[in-house]
């Protein structure tokens, strides 16, 4: 069955064109136009994705739809935003969405886009049976969760696919190319201020001063690594 998407936007032109670019490369796609009735349409439609413009009428804007959504469900979110500001970003990753898409896009940004959220969406699901321990960090692969001194640390799919990615290849840096083609995918191969953006706000969630970061350490130019000193870190689930 075709991957159903919502599109939440109070625009018809602009509803009327993403949902003919969607159903063209073979998606199903329903639509909200309010901040009320896209919580209402995400329940009895359940969608594999959300398009979620962040200014809407009437009500909740795109930060409080998608507040909503996590508290029942991990579907992944896409924030569509007319000013790619970096308050905004982080604001919208704070709340627990995946990803962003600045408006004007192309049909082709669009599509690759939702193709590469909805991948990485799948390789979220596939865990591994061994635990990683950091420090005070703790990473459980086959539960797809984090803890930091013993509290649970809510994590989007795409925040848990970067710590993933960094853990595997713990005490080793990771080039920024490789996190952002195997987090992201291939379109987004030097999108380094993206990564960077979600970095900051991954440290926000696990150090206990993001200023002078202990677990996710920057190689200038270069990648990330994370830092693990325990040398006997992991053990099977």
């Amino acid at each position: 069955m075709a991957e159903k998407i919502l599109v939440v936007e109070d625009e018809p032109r602009v509803v009327r064109l993403i949902s003919e670019v969607l159903k063209a490369v073979g998606y199903q796609v329903v639509s909200a136009d309010t901040g009320e009735s896209a919580v209402e349409v995400f329940a009895l439609e359940q969608p594999d994705l959300v398009l979620l413009d962040i200014l809407l009428p009437h009500g909740p804007d795109g930060y409080e739809v998608c507040r909503r959504i996590r508290e029942f469900s991990n579907v992944p979110v896409v924030m569509l935003t007319a000013r790619a500001r970096e308050s905004e970003i982080l604001q919208g990753f704070e709340v627990g969405a995946d990803d962003y898409l600045t408006k004007p896009f192309s049909a082709k940004e669009l599509v690759a886009r939702v193709r590469a959220v909805l991948r990485r969406s799948e390789r979220s699901e596939e865990g591994a049976d061994s635990t990683l321990r950091c420090g005070e960090l703790e990473i459980d692969f086959a539960r797809r969760s984090a803890r930091v001194r013993g509290e649970h640390v809510h994590l989007t799919r795409t925040e848990y696919a970067l710590l993933r990615r960094l853990a595997l290849h713990a005490n080793r840096v990771v080039t920024h190319e490789d996190l952002l083609t195997m987090v992201w995918g291939p379109e987004y191969w030097d999108d380094v201020d993206y990564l960077r953006a979600y970095v900051r706000y991954l440290r926000r969630k696990l150090e206990a001063d993001p200023s002078d970061p202990q677990y996710i350490l920057t190689s200038q130019g270069v990648g990330y690594m994370l830092a693990c000193p325990d040398e006997g870190r992991r053990q099977s689930a």
